[in-house]
């Protein structure tokens, strides 16, 4: 009994235990909804679909905790690069004619590239005005998205987008396997964010978030590390626009909106900022309780609009008692 209690202290120490809860939040949801809905579930693709998404935000999670977590630029632009990067996917599978790795390698690049082209002409605005330039890059994105339609199909999207794989090992095409695959990718970005966390770079981005003139005194370049982090925090949303767009095999505009950039930050908002732990509980919380709510026997003519007041309450509650999240390091007050 001693070893194998041992050996769950030692998994509970290890950060890298923290992947494990995006699949226990899935499990205990399958169970819930199994037990209170009136039909139950006869698949597993439901919950697997929900751990799929989980994982997709924890990913954006990421993303926009290394810009606003970290270096405390608050940025409502990300599902502006969160669809870019989708559509660059499609791009390079559908015309390029190439697999799925190097088209998200093609994403990652194209993402970096026009986040250096945004930041570095409004890293030099000050807290609000940054805020009012990114609104109007996630503007321009979404109407680019909508109304280019030779290339983009605008309203109408793309539908038929080829399924991720890894030419002569693995065909990806049910459920379980973009679950696996979301995880390695996951895996990966956890594994790259825990080394920035630990590291002088990341000591450094902390700085700038609590003392830009600190910083600045001891002959940094601010500016220009603000830009940096802007093109790695792109970079990391690659990761989830490709993985979403080859899961869902089809995307238009409508996916990519402000709201969606609301959406994602609001994951570090509710499960704290400034560190890794947050990221996945608030990943787990915005994605989760929206379908926890859909089994609240509610009358249907205003179901959908009492479930948006219940969220709201409980974002306000969240935010009065827990005003830095439920893991956060970071408070913006």
């Amino acid at each position: 009994m001693k070893p194998i209690l041992t050996l769950l202290t030692k998994i509970y120490k290890c950060r890298y235990s923290l992947l494990l809860l995006p699949f226990l939040a899935t499990l205990l949801f399958y169970l819930f909804t199994s037990i209170f809905s009136a039909t139950g579930f006869s698949s597993i693709n439901y919950p697997l679909h929900m751990l799929l998404m989980i994982n997709i935000y924890i990913i954006l999670g990421f993303s926009v905790n290394l810009v606003t977590g970290y270096t405390g630029l608050l940025s409502l632009g990300h599902g502006a690069l969160y669809g870019i990067s989708a559509y660059i996917t499609v791009l390079g599978l559908m015309v390029f004619k190439i697999s799925f790795f190097p088209a998200l390698i093609l994403a990652i690049l194209f993402n970096m590239a026009v986040s250096l082209l945004v930041s570095l002409p409004s890293i030099r605005l000050k807290q609000d005005y940054f805020v009012l330039a990114v609104i109007g890059f996630q503007m321009v994105v979404f109407t680019v998205l909508y109304n280019w339609t030779p290339v983009t199909r605008g309203p109408y999207g793309i539908p038929g987008i080829p399924r991720p794989n890894i030419p002569g090992l693995w065909n990806i095409s049910e459920p379980w396997e973009y679950v696996i695959l979301s995880y390695l990718l996951l895996i990966l970005v956890f594994i790259y964010f825990s080394r920035i966390d630990r590291s002088s770079f990341g000591r450094v981005i902390k700085g700038i978030r609590d003392d830009e003139l600190v910083v600045e005194s001891m002959g940094r370049n601010v500016n220009l590390i603000k830009a940096y982090v802007f093109a790695l925090s792109a970079g990391i949303a690659a990761f989830a626009g490709a993985l979403f767009a080859t899961s869902a095999t089809y995307i238009d505009p409508t996916s990519f909106t402000l709201d969606e950039s609301i959406a994602i930050i609001m994951i570090i908002f509710i499960g704290g900022s400034g560190n890794l732990k947050g990221v996945l509980w608030g990943a787990i919380f915005v994605e989760l309780l929206p379908e926890i709510l859909r089994f609240v026997q509610l009358p249907d003519a205003v179901a959908a609009n009492l479930r948006q007041i219940i969220f709201g309450l409980l974002l306000i509650i969240l935010m009065r008692f827990k005003p830095t999240g439920f893991a956060g390091d970071y408070d913006y007050d």
